[in-house]
């Protein structure tokens, strides 16, 4: 039998703390993240800043590093004639959070998480691949990640049924736990429009170890908890932006009112409507994920 140390601690009733952004951080640090390979762009040019803030994270008291591989695809690095630096970037990518969590943990559990997104644009569903190529890029890399080395599968910020079912067939040949994640536009809606009843249903025979939504503004993710709550068991958490994303130039808006502070009081609502794992995305840093270790409980009580 696999060992499966995120389904051992979502058992036991740990609340587990993703990090934060990685992207939008590379940005607030100075790094360019130009499209198209937007925080991939930092596995070339900035590789020490990468595992910088993947060791911010763990010493903010983050459970689960995300690798930087939500853009390093062959789809992706074909548009500026790198496909075949894939393989190289993504053993880069996890090498660099192995080597933040085993500097910085001490003698914490971290788990390294490698992350699959759209193989198109996020916030354009449209523009995504048959399902039957998408499955096959999924599953090339979830394999490249398995093969160096994380402990499981995000599939994260899916904007559709039909990618999500994709990624999550992809995933199966890793063999690995696998978490997926969704964006919606409102707590009864995923991206692409589609029902987030519907979405949730749809995912929930792959099995997999919890399903989240992230990449949503923090005072809907209340309301999307509330209806995992009532459409599914498996376990469930969330990881909202601090600001919006500026369509027209590709960069990211910071919102300064969400200090990590309210940040963090908010997600005591998450917690209470059955949140597990939880964490940031788009604007947030590694004092928002500092604000939640000290404001969130470590063990969820029935």
């Amino acid at each position: 039998m696999i060992h499966n140390p995120l389904k051992s601690r979502l058992t036991r009733g740990e609340l587990l703390l993703l990090d934060g952004a990685l992207g939008t951080e590379l940005a607030r640090r100075g790094v360019p993240t130009p499209l198209p390979l937007w925080s991939a762009e930092a596995l070339l040019d900035a590789p020490d800043t990468v595992r910088s803030i993947h060791e911010d994270y763990v010493r903010a008291g983050a459970d689960i590093l995300t690798t930087n591989t939500f853009r390093a695809t062959p789809r992706a690095l074909a548009k500026v004639g790198k496909a075949s630096e894939a393989e190289r970037l993504v053993e880069r990518a996890v090498s660099l959070a192995r080597e933040a969590a085993e500097r910085s943990s001490g003698s914490r559990e971290i788990l390294v998480a490698g992350a699959i997104a759209p193989l198109e644009d996020c916030y354009r569903p449209d523009l995504a691949p048959d399902p039957a190529l998408a499955e096959r890029e999924h599953s090339e890399q979830a394999v490249r990640l398995a093969r160096a080395g994380v402990d499981l599968i995000l599939i994260e910020t899916m904007n559709s049924i039909a990618e999500a079912k994709a990624a999550l067939r992809g995933a199966k040949p890793a063999g690995l736990p696998v978490l997926v994640s969704f964006m919606c536009r409102t707590a009864l809606e995923i991206w692409s429009g589609e029902p987030f009843p519907d979405a949730l249903r749809a995912v929930e025979p792959f099995k997999p170890d919890a399903i989240l939504v992230n990449c949503v503004a923090p005072p809907m993710v209340a309301a999307c908890l509330e209806e995992m709550a009532r459409c599914t068991r498996t376990p469930t958490g969330c990881y909202p932006n601090a600001g919006e994303p500026d369509m027209a130039h590709g960069t990211w808006t910071f919102d300064p009112a969400w200090t990590p502070d309210r940040f963090a009081e908010t997600a005591a609502t998450w917690v209470a409507r059955g949140a597990q794992v939880i964490g940031g995305c788009c604007g947030t840093g590694p004092e928002h994920i500092r604000a939640l270790r000290a404001a969130l409980p470590t063990v969820l009580v029935e």
